[in-house]
């Protein structure tokens, strides 16, 4: 088992990276292979998967969003593949606050989310990322992109909601900002 390697990456594919180790091209699957540049060191945390017809390297830039990964292929329905997406798309904040609140809304925005599956990762998940080492914040810059997206999960445009975000007050909790923009929004 891996716990993470070093080296430079040689090339970007659509949902993974080669990164070169010692000569060495190591196909790792990540979230967003264009967050790396061509040319770069980088240390990559990886999840080696090994079944009957595949060995896979999932990375991850840091020990938190591979701590969150693991947590979450934990839960029953949700593999390695469908989790990538997840954290492609959401902050690690936004999942872990999304799932200790029980916002399934937030949750079903994600690929090949339902309303069950959703259920699930609140079900199995909820009171069990402490561990992570990343506290949910307030961090306005946060909450504003949580904010955008459950509107942007709600049917809203994007385009539309820049009014209205720059409106809400962001210290109250994200409950009562999706309530001030829908108000917003609704005028």
């Amino acid at each position: 088992m891996y716990d993470y390697i070093k080296g430079t990456v040689t090339s970007l594919k659509n949902n993974a990276i080669v990164l070169d180790n010692n000569g060495i091209g190591f196909l790792i699957y990540v979230s967003n292979p264009y967050s790396f540049e061509v040319g770069k060191d980088y240390k990559v945390y990886v999840y080696q998967q090994i079944r009957e017809d595949e060995n896979c390297l999932y990375g991850f830039k840091t020990v938190a969003e591979k701590d969150l990964f693991l947590k979450l292929i934990s839960v029953k329905g949700l593999g390695c593949k469908m989790t990538l997406p997840i954290l492609a798309v959401g902050s690690i904040n936004g999942i872990m606050d999304a799932i200790e609140r029980e916002n399934v809304l937030y949750l079903k925005k994600f690929p090949k989310i339902g309303d069950k599956l959703a259920k699930q990762i609140v079900l199995d998940l909820k009171g069990k990322l402490e561990f992570i080492g990343v506290g949910i914040s307030d961090d306005q810059v946060q909450t504003e992109n949580e904010l955008k997206d459950v509107l942007i999960g709600l049917g809203y445009k994007e385009k539309e909601l820049k009014p209205v975000l720059a409106k809400v007050n962001t210290s109250l909790s994200i409950e009562e900002q999706v309530k001030d923009a829908l108000k917003l929004l609704l005028r």
